[in-house]
């Protein structure tokens, strides 16, 4: 793989937009556009041209700046076949190849549904764009899809390698941990990462990329086949869980309503 700065672009209150430069390179790929007006300021004062867009899913944070770069830049636009997206050009499903000359790379495209319906994560080794669908210590809220299929969604990831470095959309990494501390207080990963993360967030500074050999040790949602987070889930259920599947769905309302 060429290598590559990977820039987090804020935008809004909490949202990460990516842009993938290869090294000297005046060209990039722009992830998760929901704001054209920083994106546009990013490649002004850098001199960049983005030579196409990847977007996860549908939701309007993620969307939002895809007509005004498409209007000022000729390029093709990347998502999920299975939702209806105003300016998307090219549809993925999973199990599709990205083959991207300007990045020198292959993004192999996975379904994620959960989130929403349609979500598709890009992945090329390292590196995962995951959308909403994972978190650093948590992940997306249950919008569209069930239980089951969110489930199995976080096990395509969890089948990837520990480095795979999870570049999600949203810092919400320092109240993920809270509710991960909840439901595993004896946790002493989650312990030691709160701290690394409280010092990065004092400095300003962004808690991803994260990698899955951490997101194992400290994500509820990535540990919902153990003993430690089945015994939670029963004590906020008052009642037995059957599977992993309805652990999950118990976690996930619990963090609703955390």
């Amino acid at each position: 793989m060429t290598i590559m700065h990977i820039h987090a672009i804020p935008a809004f209150n909490d949202n990460y937009i990516w842009i993938l430069q290869p090294k000297d390179s005046t060209q990039c790929v722009i992830v998760d556009p929901g704001d054209a007006q920083p994106v546009m300021k990013f490649l002004a004062e850098h001199q960049l041209t983005p030579a196409a867009l990847l977007i996860t899913h549908h939701h309007h944070d993620h969307t939002g700046g895809i007509q005004a770069l498409t209007d000022r830049y000729a390029m093709p636009v990347y998502g999920p076949a299975e939702e209806d997206i105003s300016g998307v050009t090219d549809k993925l499903r999973g199990g599709d190849s990205l083959p991207l000359t300007v990045l020198n790379l292959t993004f192999n495209i996975i379904d994620c549904p959960g989130h929403t319906n349609g979500h598709i994560a890009f992945y090329s080794a390292p590196l995962l764009f995951c959308g909403d669908t994972l978190f650093s210590a948590g992940c997306g809220r249950m919008f569209e899809g069930t239980p089951e299929q969110f489930i199995k969604s976080l096990r395509r990831f969890k089948a990837l390698p520990d480095e795979t470095l999870v570049y999600c959309a949203h810092e919400y990494t320092a109240a993920n941990l809270e509710f991960a501390k909840a439901v595993e207080p004896d946790n002493q990963a989650i312990s030691s990462h709160q701290q690394w993360v409280a010092e990065r967030r004092q400095a300003n500074e962004i808690t991803v990329p994260s990698t899955l050999r951490l997101e194992r040790k400290i994500n509820p949602f990535l540990r919902c086949h153990l003993f430690s987070v089945q015994q939670s889930a029963q004590r906020y259920a008052q009642t037995s869980l059957a599977d992993e599947v309805e652990v999950f769905a118990c976690i996930r309302e619990w963090k609703d309503n955390f």
